[in-house]
């Protein structure tokens, strides 16, 4: 009878265990991000200081727990070929998965529309966290997504391969 008790508690500790994970990591840690953050913003193709653009209907989500869970959703009435003329295009950027409640931004059908050129990637800020740049995807409709990448110099740095010159120094 002991045994079953025992079995009974092992069980139950790792379902409790293993709901309290997938809370922490679908929803605890994630908190909204107001659209007066100001956080829309292109690097110019001139390399100089992010510039802000004009959007509308923001919604954005940022997590302390991860340097690469910001995810942002907007409108603008911008299009393609300004933005083309005047901002630095990203290269190599998937959007990443965002949690199931964050209607807005769908990774499968962003990465669809930058992959058939509906879409185009640019550089918002570059190392906006040692290694982490912000990326702003934008559609020929006017719907824009945000969120951020591992550059380069951030792969090196978090998998221990030495940095070379071309990365920035640590602060």
């Amino acid at each position: 009878m002991s045994g079953k008790i025992l079995a009974i508690a092992i069980v139950a500790t790792a379902l409790i265990f293993g709901a309290a994970v997938y809370y922490f990591q679908v929803f605890y840690y994630y908190e909204t991000v107001s659209d007066d953050a100001g956080e829309v913003f292109l690097t110019p193709r001139d390399g100089g200081a992010p510039q802000h653009i004009v959007y509308n209907d923001f919604e954005g989500i940022d997590a302390s727990s991860s340097p690469i869970r910001f995810r942002g959703c907007f409108h603008t009435p911008e299009t393609l070929q300004s933005l083309d003329s005047r901002f630095e295009r990203y290269t190599a950027a998937q959007p990443r998965n965002a949690p199931f409640w964050f209607g807005c931004f769908d990774a499968e059908a962003i990465g669809l529309l930058i992959e058939t050129g509906e879409a185009h990637v640019y550089a918002a800020q570059r190392n906006v966290e040692y290694g982490i740049d912000r990326v702003i995807a934008v559609a020929s409709d006017g719907r824009g997504w945000i969120w951020e990448e591992i550059n380069d110099c951030g792969d090196k740095a978090y998998d221990g391969t030495p940095l070379g010159e071309d990365c920035p120094a640590r602060d």
